[in-house]
């Protein structure tokens, strides 16, 4: 095998996904500890604690204890590069996960044992099963007490349409919790709860080995023993293919802030999760082997770096190798440019990349070159897939309070339109002109009024407005004008494309038969 399908092959990106408090940013600080990428895991307690997940690198993160942004993070792990995406788990921010799932090739599925499938993991699974990727599930937390495993397990097949392997399986549970049972390596990894980092792993022939007999509390390992019996016989069979095909979940078990049974699952994760996978585009599929470099971005981020006010792209390489200073076309905007300094992350601490291939997620300093969705190409042009681009379901009319911020003011607008974090539109046809900001969830209007203050120094006013949809209008020049003169309610988004705005449904219905030639789109993708 060749040097460059190699690492190429060596490659894992993946995405994180759960419902808030589930322990996903505790997961992923844990497989950073493994990697040796930090030397101490930072967990989110709560606002007292100094201590912050590395991952939630924003000082609104670090105040609430929730991630509010997708971060990049990639370290080695023994012949391996990984890349995780870390997801916010909080509704209001999925437009921004969203995002972040299409570039990433498999995702881990994170449960909490005590409350099963919760409603934005079952959104996010959708997004994930619809792309066919692979989708490993680590339910969380078994040092309490949860939900039986069988239960879960079935809950997860009602739920979200998709059978279940467990790759181990838990002995006992909270106080009772004795440890895991690897079914493929037949080993037991011995839970210490007053030293949880300490694991004690034995090597077994099997679930009657009589070593466990002394190991384990008799009734506990009766029902260990009951329980594997009924799975070796009425469940599922292991099938590699159904898990590369994302129609069966390997299924982990552990407790992620006792950092029990995380190694377990990476090392199994890293046999079975796939290397690069291509990604269509207007002249085919593009396949990571292609020596040729292309990527796309799909996520612009501002002022990671504080005092140097700068500006990110987040490039996934679809295919070929990247080097340091080379030259590239940019399909949006028809001209070639130079990638001078592209760096590589660990939340928002990086360094600059000399090379980087097919899988992997640079980040490129955007001077405003960059727009998410946008395609870069090595002696060749054509893009890549649209972006998803969803809807705006609250709205805001918005103002500076100091006349003289507005040109901070403007720029922090601009920026965060760019980043996807928001959406701006301008009313039309009418004086004085208003901006309006439209988000996907409330929360995104805290976070949008906590950063102007705090990274561009524009204290706003946040008006909120009785509009819950948004739809871009099309059709032939004659009827739109006419829309355009009697319809209230209208506005331009960011291109000048015209937006109407309504109420409720009942509103956008009659709008629309009212001018059944016209057609109105739920969204507009980012171009």
């Amino acid at each position: 095998m060749s040097q460059f399908r190699k690492e190429i092959g060596s490659r894992k990106t993946f995405a994180i996904i759960s419902h808030p408090d589930a322990g996903k940013t505790t997961l992923t600080e844990k497989l950073l500890y493994f990697g040796g990428a930090i030397r101490e895991a930072g967990t989110v307690k709560g606002k007292k604690n100094t201590k912050h997940a590395t991952s939630d690198w924003m000082e609104i993160e670090k105040q609430r204890g929730i991630s509010v942004t997708s971060s990049v993070m990639e370290f080695h792990y023994k012949d391996h590069q990984i890349n995780i995406l870390d997801t916010p788990g909080h509704e209001d921010f999925s437009e921004d996960t969203y995002r972040t799932l299409t570039a990433a090739d498999s995702a881990t599925m994170l449960i909490d044992a005590a409350k099963g499938v919760e409603a934005q993991t079952k959104k996010l699974f959708k997004v994930c099963s619809m792309r066919g990727i692979p989708i490993f599930t680590f339910i969380n937390k078994l040092d309490r007490q949860g939900r039986d495993p069988f239960e879960l397990m079935e809950e997860m097949e009602n739920l979200l349409g998709i059978r279940s392997y467990p790759m181990n399986w838990p002995i006992g549970m909270g106080q009772d919790f004795y440890g895991i049972y690897d079914r493929h390596t037949k080993q037991i990894e011995l839970y210490n709860g007053d030293n949880p980092s300490h694991v004690e792993v034995k090597r077994v022939s099997g679930t009657d080995d009589p070593i466990l007999d002394e190991l384990i509390d008799p009734a506990l390992l009766e029902q260990f023993r009951e329980e594997m019996e009924l799975l070796d016989v009425a469940g599922d069979q292991y099938d590699e293919e159904k898990i590369k095909s994302g129609q069966l979940t390997p299924v982990f078990f552990g407790s992620a802030i006792s950092n029990f049974g995380v190694q377990n699952f990476l090392e199994h994760f890293l046999n079975l999760a796939p290397a690069p996978v291509g990604r269509k585009s207007d002249k085919g599929f593009i396949e990571p082997e292609d020596k040729r470099f292309s990527g796309f971005v799909f996520k612009i981020q501002a002022n990671m770096n504080p005092k140097h006010r700068d500006r990110i792209a987040f490039l996934r390489i679809t295919s070929g190798k990247y080097t340091r200073g080379m030259s590239v076309n940019h399909a949006r905007m028809e001209k070639t440019i130079k990638l001078a300094q592209p760096t590589q992350f660990l939340a928002q601490d990086r360094s600059i990349v000399e090379e980087a291939y097919a899988g992997d997620i640079i980040g490129l300093f955007d001077p405003g070159t960059f727009r998410i969705g946008d395609t870069l190409a090595e002696n060749d042009n054509f893009q890549f897939a649209e972006m998803p681009h969803f809807s705006p379901e609250h709205f805001a009319a918005i103002s500076v309070k100091d006349a003289m911020k507005h040109k901070s003011f403007e720029k922090g607008m601009n920026q965060l339109t760019e980043e996807g974090a928001i959406q701006l539109f301008h009313t039309y046809n009418r004086y004085p002109e208003q901006q309006i900001v439209g988000v996907v969830g409330v929360l995104q209007f805290e976070v949008l009024e906590h950063r102007l203050l705090h990274e561009y120094k524009a204290e706003i006013r946040l008006e909120r407005l009785p509009f819950s949809i948004a739809r871009w209008v099309d059709g032939k020049s004659e009827e739109l004008e006419l829309f355009k003169k009697r319809q209230k309610n209208l506005a331009l988004d960011r291109d000048n494309r015209i937006v109407a705005l309504f109420d409720n449904e009942f509103q956008m219905n009659m709008t629309k038969d009212k001018y059944p030639d016209l057609s109105f789109y739920e969204n507009s993708y980012m171009k």
